[in-house]
């Protein structure tokens, strides 16, 4: 599965996105599709959001991360960066599981865009209803 023995991947999903993701011992820097993670997640809310794992595991600034992260917009790729850092991080340490499983990073985000319905102008919404 990784190349190298001290490299481990894994593959994350939110929304629309995959991130796949790549990870080994170093000095804490993280790509993203050959990016610096500040350049290619400006926000500082997305960047929070994919060191989340890190942090609760006291692993931040001690592995390097890089990424290839497609498909969706920046905030479903950013959670998908984070479920796959933690399922790499799972990979690094078993031990980590407890830690990862209480802070929810190993679960998926199952939610999608509802699809738009026939007869209809957005998903749930109806055309207005006229007795006369």
């Amino acid at each position: 599965m990784s190349g190298a023995t001290n490299e481990f991947s894994a593959t994350g999903r939110r929304k629309n996105s995959t991130a796949r993701v790549w990870l080994k011992e170093g000095t804490g820097k993280i790509i993203v599709n050959r990016r610096e993670v500040l350049e290619y997640f400006c926000r500082p809310v997305l960047l929070m959001k994919l060191e989340q794992p890190l942090e609760a595991t006291d692993l931040k600034g001690k592995v390097d991360i890089m990424v290839r992260a497609s498909g969706g917009g920046l905030s479903g790729q950013a959670g998908a960066v984070r479920h796959g850092i933690a399922r790499a991080l799972l990979q690094f340490d078993p031990e980590l599981r407890s830690v990862l499983k209480r802070g929810g990073f190993l679960t998926r985000d199952a939610r999608k865009v509802e699809r738009k319905k026939y007869g209809q102008p957005g998903a749930r919404k109806r055309y207005q209803y006229s007795k006369r």
